[in-house]
């Protein structure tokens, strides 16, 4: 059950620039991140699944309404065909047993190389996941982009077993001419494909990457306060997760949304980076 009207997080709990900074205080990392933010990008599971006691810890660290967005596995999402019966599917639900209540949600990111040929093996292994949890999917082709007929049948599949499409806005840092190290490695790893707004489920779910100038990035933060309030207006709770090239202002990237957000509509409850905010708003 959503216990807010959105979540909103980074792709990491840890970044070496937070610990004297925006992060800083007592206890650990993963409890200095929680109290201001609600959820997180657990990427740490595409490359390996934690041992019990690490979840555990998670598990403790966190209050009852943070969520975490696990991704599944990578032997799953590029190595097998997506073959349900893979024995790393139970593997990730039984490692990720004591975290349950606090899973937003599943992420199945897909490489470039996986096209619309591959839709129903998308459908066959949603349909065999465990009903109780939320997922995503994030595809990368350009033929899930084209507005064609791939692109139709592969947002229909979702609508019909309501799992949410993941939408990567990464228009700012594909806009600007790479000056540093960071912004490169960003445009060489990050898909440059078009931004396609559309809720398939309802957890709508947004991965927004600015530049090194995060403050330049109100046009787009605008453009997704209207949307994400119009989904908490229909009923849904989207996910929004915010990174810079290097994710050291990524924290303060994430609070000026916040503050723009309960600029338009105060009562709206779903992070609560305040200090940030409130240090950000004197900035503009």
């Amino acid at each position: 059950m959503a216990l807010h009207d959105y979540y909103l997080g980074l792709p990491q709990w840890q970044h070496p620039v937070w610990e004297g900074g925006c992060l800083a205080g007592g206890g650990t990392a993963l409890q200095r991140y929680a109290r201001q933010f609600s959820s997180v990008e657990g990427n740490t599971t595409f490359y390996g699944l934690p041992k019990p006691d690490t979840v555990k810890r998670w598990r403790d660290e966190t209050p009852d309404d943070f969520r975490f967005c696990f991704k599944f596995h990578q032997d799953l999402s590029h190595r097998s065909a997506l073959e349900v019966a893979n024995p790393k599917v139970a593997e990730q639900f039984e490692v990720l047993e004591p975290l349950a209540d606090k899973i937003g949600l599943l992420n199945l990111q897909l490489p470039k190389s996986f096209n619309s040929e591959g839709i129903e093996y998308i459908h066959r292994f949603l349909l065999a996941l465990p009903k109780a949890f939320n997922y995503s999917v994030e595809v990368r082709h350009p033929e899930f982009f084209a507005k064609g007929d791939e692109e139709r049948a592969f947002n229909q599949m979702l609508l019909e077993t309501g799992v949410n499409r993941v939408m990567f806005d990464t228009r700012p840092i594909f806009a600007v001419t790479a000056m540093d190290s960071a912004t490169l490695d960003a445009q060489q790893k990050k898909p440059k494909v078009p931004l396609h707004v559309l809720a398939t489920g309802q957890h709508p779910q947004v991965r927004f990457i600015s530049t090194m100038q995060w403050q330049e990035s109100d046009r787009y933060l605008d453009q997704w306060v209207t949307k994400v309030l119009q989904w908490i207006d229909e009923g849904r709770v989207p996910y929004l997760f915010f990174h810079t090239p290097d994710c050291a202002e990524a924290p303060e990237l994430a609070a000026r949304f916040v503050d723009k957000l309960k600029e338009a509509k105060p009562s709206v409850q779903g992070a609560t980076p305040e200090l940030l905010a409130s240090e950000q708003s004197s900035l503009f």
